[in-house]
């Protein structure tokens, strides 16, 4: 939600040693597979060529990134789980994001509905492979998970209700300001936020925090008047408006995150032919075109561009 992103919710491989490039090969559409001589129980890429899926965590209820589509068939031969969903249940920018991820891979895409705490929390015990949730790029996060290549950014935004007075972040200075609850926004709004290769600025001074679990809830408390405005990622706000908020965006951004797969850090197996296989993917999808076409088909407007031109040796992220 862009509880998320916080909620840009904690991304990179430009650091990927040498070694990492002799273990596995990528053509220039992407397709990257492991060393012939990688051991599936040794190797994460090579137990997921193996296995022939790639485990992706979703939410069925956070359109426009991931949904269940009402009266899908489940894909018919499939590889998944019984407790896993098939491509043709699942629809939304982040899932398409992971179906294309998949098919570069040469593996069948599968879902598995979590909590999204979970997944930020680390030691997913194998459980799902890699997670596009709209998770933000942060350093806190980053302590307990690898994260890739930004598949897209969006800026934070706040959103009033239609007739409020305020017109700018600063008008909210005092007021009671809701967030996601330990979520990005949450955390720039105590100005506890780190981002990484980011300088944050702060229009809002002395904001009376309200949080809630998730960013419905508290964009309709907005509109019912309860609270003065509520931070969270444009398209989320955007997307209780285009379904009948009585809702308004401040056009000035609050801050930018950066959205990234995050693949876990407690994982058993060697992991860096699979991140190195995961960046080359979204690079090569960013080339394309394609992550552009299917950000103006579910949000309406292009969020992948300024992603791709992200400069991940900043982030100085390590990997064993």
């Amino acid at each position: 939600m862009s509880r998320r992103d916080g909620s840009r919710p904690s991304i990179l491989l430009g650091l990927v040693i040498a070694a990492t490039l002799a273990a596995c090969s990528s053509g220039s559409t992407g397709g990257t597979s492991a060393s012939p001589a990688a051991d599936p129980t040794k190797d994460k890429l090579a137990q997921v060529q193996a296995r022939g899926t790639l485990v992706l965590f979703t939410d069925p209820a956070y359109p426009p990134q991931s949904m269940k589509v009402d009266g899908a068939v489940r894909a018919a031969n499939t590889k998944c789980g019984p407790n896993q969903l098939t491509a043709p249940e699942m629809d939304g920018y982040d899932v398409q994001t992971g179906k294309l991820v998949a098919a570069k891979l040469g593996v069948e895409p599968c879902f598995v509905a979590v909590p999204f705490d979970e997944v930020i929390a680390g030691g997913w015990g194998d459980r799902f492979d890699v997670a596009w949730g709209s998770g933000a790029m942060t350093t806190s996060r980053m302590e307990k998970l690898y994260v890739t290549q930004p598949y897209y950014t969006t800026p934070a935004n706040f959103f009033v209700k239609k007739d409020s007075p305020y017109q700018t972040p600063a008008d909210l200075s005092g007021k009671q300001i809701g967030a996601c609850s330990g979520c990005t926004h949450e955390q720039y709004l105590r100005k506890t936020l780190a981002l990484p290769g980011e300088t944050l600025t702060y229009a809002v001074t002395d904001p009376k925090i309200v949080t809630y679990a998730s960013e419905p809830p508290g964009l309709d408390a907005v509109a019912a008047g309860k609270i003065d405005a509520f931070l969270c990622s444009q398209p989320v706000g955007a997307e209780a408006i285009t379904k009948g908020g009585d809702l308004r965006m401040l056009e000035t951004p609050a801050f930018y995150t950066y959205k990234t797969g995050y693949i876990d850090r407690s994982m058993t197996l060697a992991p860096q032919a699979f991140l190195a296989a995961i960046d080359g993917a979204i690079r090569d999808l960013e080339k394309s075109g394609d992550l552009k076409t299917a950000s103006q088909k579910y949000f309406g407007t292009d969020y992948v561009t300024a992603a791709a031109a992200f400069d991940m040796a900043k982030v100085n992220q390590t990997v064993p």
